[in-house]
Formats: C-alpha cells, sequence, structure tokens
C-alpha cells in the first residue's frame, strides 16, 4: 500500500496525479462532455420549448451546477480518495459522522447504473460509424431510416455486441492508469471531439437552415415549460458535468495542490455548456431544413439526423463524422464513470488496477443486459416509469444525481469548516463568498425545491 501521506504532511492519491491543470481540465471536460451534450441536450431542449429551455439549463448550470462541481473537486482533492472513502475520511475529521461515506457510495452506485444504459447507447455510436460510412442513409426515405434503427434495437445480438465493444474499450483505459490511461486518452479524444464539431458546425452552417435553428434555440417559448421542464433541465445540468455521480470527486483526488479550483471549474462549465450549444448549433439547422420536427425524442440523432445528412451533398462522410464525435465522447464520459467504482476496489479491497477495472466494469456489463432487452424481449415488460432503460435513466438523471448533488453541496457549505474551503479554494475573497453563499444556499435551496416536486409528480 502506497502511503497515504506526502513529505509536507499533505495526503496524497494512491492512483497518482494529472500532470498539469491541462490535463485535469481535459479530463473533466471529456467526463462532462458526453452523450448527455450531444445526443440528449437537443432532442430534451426540442421537447421543452427550446430556447425557454436552454435559459433555464444555464440557469441551473451557473447557479446550482457549478457550485456542486467546486464542491465535489474540493472535497475530492481534501480526501484524496475514492468517494466513499474520502467522505468518510473528511465526515470525521470535520467532527461530523462517518456516515458521510454512503453519500458517496451513492455516487459510486448512481455512475455504475448509468453507465449500464449509457454503454447501450454508446453501442448504438459504433454501428452508426459503419452504416453511415458504407452509406447506408444515402437518399434514405424516413421510412427506411425509421426502419433501420428498429431493426438494429431488435437485432439482440448485434446489440449485445456493440454494448460489450464498447465496454470493453472503457475497461482498457482505465485498467491502465491515470496518466498512462485516463490522461493519454483524453488527451487525444477531446481536442479531436472538438475539432470535428467546428467541422459540423461549418457544415452546418452552410447546408442547413441555420437562422431557424438560432431562432429555436435563443428565441424562448415559455408556453412549454413546466415543473417537469424545470426538473429535466436541473438533471440535464447535472448529467452533463458528471456531478453526484463520483466521477468529478475522483478526479478531484487526482488534481495537483497548485490548480485552481475556481479556474478549472470554470473552464470546464464554460467548454461543456459550449459543446452543449454547439450540438444544438450543428443538429436544429439540419433539422429545420429538411423539414423535420426538433422534438424527435432519443431518435433525434439516430433517426432524424442520419435522414436529414443523407439528403445532403457529403452526407455520408459527415454523417460518418458525427456519428465518430459521438463514440469519443461517449468513451471519455464512460472512463469517468467507471473510475470511482475502480478506485473504491483497489483501495478497499486492495486489488490491483487491472483486476478492479475488469470486476467494476464486467458488473456494469452484466447489468447493461437489461438495457438491451430493454429495446427487443423486454420491451413489453414495463413499470413505474416503464421499461428497465427507463427506469435506470428516470431513477439516476431526476433522482440520484440531484440528491447527491445536495449532499455534497450541505457537506462542502456546512459541514466542513471554512479554514478547510477556503484552503482548497485560495483563500476567503468575494469570489470564495459567492461560492459558499451558492453552496449553502443557492445550491441546496434550488435542489431541494425540484426534488420536491419530481416526488410530488411521481406519487400523484
Amino acid at each position: 500500500m502506497l502511503s497515504n501521506q506526502a513529505g509536507d504532511g499533505k495526503r496524497t492519491s494512491l492512483h497518482g496525479h494529472w500532470s498539469s491543470k491541462m490535463a485535469f481540465v481535459l479530463a473533466v471536460t471529456g467526463s462532462a462532455v458526453g452523450l448527455g451534450n450531444i445526443w440528449k441536450f437537443p432532442y430534451v431542449a426540442g421537447e421543452n420549448g427550446g430556447g425557454a429551455f436552454v435559459l433555464v439549463y444555464l440557469a441551473c448550470v451557473v447557479a446550482i451546477g457549478m457550485p456542486v462541481m467546486m464542491s465535489e473537486i474540493l472535497i475530492g482533492r481534501r480526501g484524496r480518495r475514492n468517494p466513499v472513502a474520502t467522505m468518510e475520511l473528511l465526515g470525521q475529521e470535520e467532527g461530523s459522522s462517518k456516515h458521510w461515506r454512503y453519500v458517496g457510495l451513492l455516487g459510486v452506485i448512481a455512475g455504475i447504473l448509468i453507465l449500464s444504459y449509457y454503454s447501450v447507447i454508446a453501442g448504438w455510436t459504433l454501428t452508426y460509424i459503419v452504416k453511415s460510412a458504407s452509406g447506408v442513409f444515402v437518399n434514405a426515405s424516413t421510412v427506411d431510416v425509421v426502419a433501420e434503427l428498429d431493426a438494429f434495437k431488435m437485432n439482440t445480438g448485434q446489440m449485445s455486441l456493440v454494448h460489450t465493444l464498447f465496454m470493453g474499450l472503457t475497461i482498457f483505459v482505465v485498467a491502465r492508469g491515470v496518466e498512462r490511461g485516463l490522461e493519454q486518452a483524453v488527451k487525444f479524444m477531446v481536442p479531436a471531439l472538438l475539432l470535428m464539431m467546428l467541422v459540423l458546425l461549418g457544415y452546418s452552417i452552410t447546408s442547413g437552415s441555420f437562422g431557424a435553428g438560432i431562432d429555436f434555440l435563443f428565441t424562448p417559448d415559455f408556453s412549454k415549460l413546466s415543473w417537469g421542464s424545470v426538473l429535466e433541465a436541473m438533471g440535464q445540468a447535472f448529467f452533463t458535468l458528471s456531478i453526484g455521480m463520483g466521477a468529478i470527486m475522483a478526479y478531484g483526488a487526482y488534481l495537483p495542490e497548485e490548480t485552481s479550483i475556481m479556474g478549472a471549474s470554470a473552464t470546464v462549465v464554460a467548454a461543456d455548456t459550449a459543446i452543449a450549444i454547439l450540438a444544438g448549433l450543428v443538429i436544429f439547422p439540419l433539422v429545420f431544413a429538411n423539414g423535420l420536427q426538433p422534438d424527435a425524442g432519443p431518435g433525434l440523432v439516430f433517426q432524424t439526423l442520419p435522414l436529414a445528412l443523407g439528403q445532403m451533398p457529403g452526407g455520408a462522410f459527415f454523417s460518418t463524422i458525427f456519428f465518430i464525435l459521438l463514440s469519443f465522447a461517449a468513451w471519455t464520459s464512460a472512463i469517468g464513470l467507471i473510475e470511482p467504482g475502480v478506485a473504491w476496489l483497489v483501495e478497499h479491497f486492495n486489488r490491483s488496477r487491472q483486476q478492479s477495472a475488469i470486476i467494476v466494469g464486467g458488473a456494469i456489463w452484466l447489468l447493461g443486459f437489461g438495457s438491451v432487452f430493454s429495446w427487443n424481449i423486454w420491451r413489453d415488460a414495463t413499470f413505474f416509469q416503464g421499461t428497465v432503460f427507463d427506469n435506470l435513466d428516470f431513477l439516476t438523471n431526476q433522482l440520484m444525481l440531484p440528491l447527491g448533488g445536495l449532499f455534497i453541496a450541505v457537506f462542502a457549505g456546512w459541514v466542513m469548516c471554512r479554514n478547510s474551503t477556503a484552503e482548497e479554494l485560495g483563500g476567503a475573497g468575494p469570489a470564495y463568498s459567492a461560492w459558499r453563499f451558492a453552496a449553502r444556499v443557492i445550491a441546496p435551496i434550488g435542489i431541494f425545491i425540484v426534488l420536491f416536486f419530481a416526488i410530488k409528480n411521481v406519487t400523484a
């Protein structure tokens, strides 16, 4: 077992550290930027009034998401352990209770559950790279595109294969460790992701109805907003920022002392939000140019977009680029989702990193078959919110992540003493005071109100 103290008395991570602030920012941005930004954000915005939803989403990101992200990073760096051990250790150090470990455990479990269904959708992106490159969608009709997706979802063997392939890629990276695996992967994939996004934006500007896309994204229609929309916006903010699921706390544990948490958090939030908006600016102009509907739901990316691109010059090439982009985004997020569980297994059971990655990844892979079967042999086996996939999405995105974020904000704002948090955030200036007020008051109240209405809607 490695020593848990550095020469200056500071606690050190057992898994190594990011080599630089940029490596950390790329890692957290990679974790944050995933299917939530590029697959989910556009269709959720489309279902909830476009610009009105975007405004609520941005408010949730700034007032709730960023303070909680900063709280999660500072807790992670302070504890230098996996989320479960960090919460237990700091709970005792701050004179509270070791039972705070259950908040860390909630995050680890949320990450595992999310990745179990996330991996299935990520597998679709791998399939659609091949379909796009082979020209399946060129001049295809709506009926053809819908039939293509329906046939794939009903093919249990293909769904299982790509789910397995995606989990294998994720396990491979995480097994290699912080610097050789996580850092090397995100240093390549995040810049590549951004480059592909800009290429697609250029294509959308020249080939799509760009003005209509801008109007839809930035002209609010408040008549389509409801408490459900607000809940969706906050859940989306948590989902896209990867907060409340242990990933940010685990990555914070590897953050060097000299790195500014405020600066890094602001950079990540800005990058994550910009990419979500960019995704909308790529997708909606193409949708409107073909007279399609923006509120097509989860099928927006896998049905509407291939249909739109298939009718345009160079559509096969740009469709392939888009799904490669989506695969990269999913991969970097999956690495963050599995990392807390792997770190916990390494520390708690003294397993090697390779063994831990295989054990945790294998468990997630098995769980994922519940979501694979939700689209075919179990599609009629519905309960509560729908299929297994629907229930996992609702449980994690709308309940577990906000609940985890609430506890993290309360712990950092109320349980940890001012000296501890000020030391991690670089002193007690105006920026620190703003964070402390947001973490102690704004974020908890906002999360509590939305959770209250979520539970009320479920039990009504």
